[in-house]
């Protein structure tokens, strides 16, 4: 009897589909290279991350923005992946809005992605980039071996498909292969649909014929893992990138300071308007 209970309590830690460390693990981040020169800033922020936090635990989403007695305006936003629920998105927003001062210190603009949500903040006035550049990419080592692009390419036809019709979140699968797409909250359905599709081009050009992938834009961002002994019935791991259970691949990051490099590329323009 106390042999079964033991067996039972492993089982279900090996198909626990979400814990809080993997919710929780830093993507990338951006930081402005310039920092802001009030001490106003600070309270601005404050009261900007709290109300984020109190949105949290019912949204998914939401975007706002806050003005110092100066009348300096700091928007910001938060998003969870689609899949999480209200808790687990609170838990992860939590988490995260202190990564943005402790990871960006004081700057102008500063965006932090985790597996299970991410946010950004920008002072007034701050560039603007597109919203299909990409900022981030992590392609798996390896390769799936014969037949594998076809599947993939199948399952991507699959994902921009379901994403014409569903509300900025969407996830499938083909054969071994799980793919999974969310749009920025706010993004209209058919520009939602323009970035899905740049986001699966640019994968198929910048990881190949990798097992497993992330690509992340300004606007959106795309998944897909293989795993050779079927697609686990939770999708897999949140964030779907560099490993898998059952794929046994490890994921290779490049371009870890893309969007530093955008952010200050932006400033330059404008270095002496803050």
């Amino acid at each position: 009897m106390g042999l079964s209970i033991l067996l039972l309590l492993l089982l279900s830690l090996l198909f626990t589909p979400i814990s809080a460390a993997n919710l929780f693990t830093l993507v990338y981040k951006g930081c402005a290279s310039q920092s802001f020169s009030n001490g106003g800033s600070a309270q601005t922020l404050a009261t900007l991350s709290s109300s984020l936090t109190a949105k949290s635990a019912s949204s998914k989403f939401y975007k706002t923005t806050s003005s110092s007695s100066a009348g300096q305006s700091i928007s910001g936003l938060f998003q969870c992946r689609g899949d999480l629920s209200n808790k687990d998105c609170a838990a992860c927003v939590q988490n995260l809005l202190p990564m943005l001062s402790s990871l960006c210190g004081n700057a102008v603009a500063a965006r932090v992605q985790l597996n299970g949500c991410y946010a950004l903040y920008q002072v007034s006035g701050f560039p603007q980039i597109s919203g299909t550049q990409m900022l981030f990419k992590t392609c798996g080592s390896g390769s799936a071996g014969d037949g594998f692009e076809q599947k993939r390419d199948t399952a991507f036809a699959n994902l921009q498909s379901g994403m014409s019709s569903a509300n900025g979140f969407y996830a499938t699968s083909y054969q071994s292969v799980y793919a999974m797409a969310q749009c920025e909250g706010d993004l209209s359905g058919s520009d939602c649909s323009d970035c899905v599709q740049q986001a699966v081009q640019k994968s198929e050009v910048e990881c190949g014929g990798a097992s497993s992938g992330q690509v992340y834009l300004d606007k959106c961002y795309i998944s897909y893992n293989y795993y050779p002994n079927g697609v686990p019935r939770d999708g897999g791991e949140v964030g779907g990138g560099g490993g898998g259970i059952g794929g046994g691949q490890t994921g290779k990051t490049f371009g870890f300071l893309v969007i530093c490099l955008l952010f200050a590329r932006n400033l330059m323009k404008k270095k002496d308007d803050y």
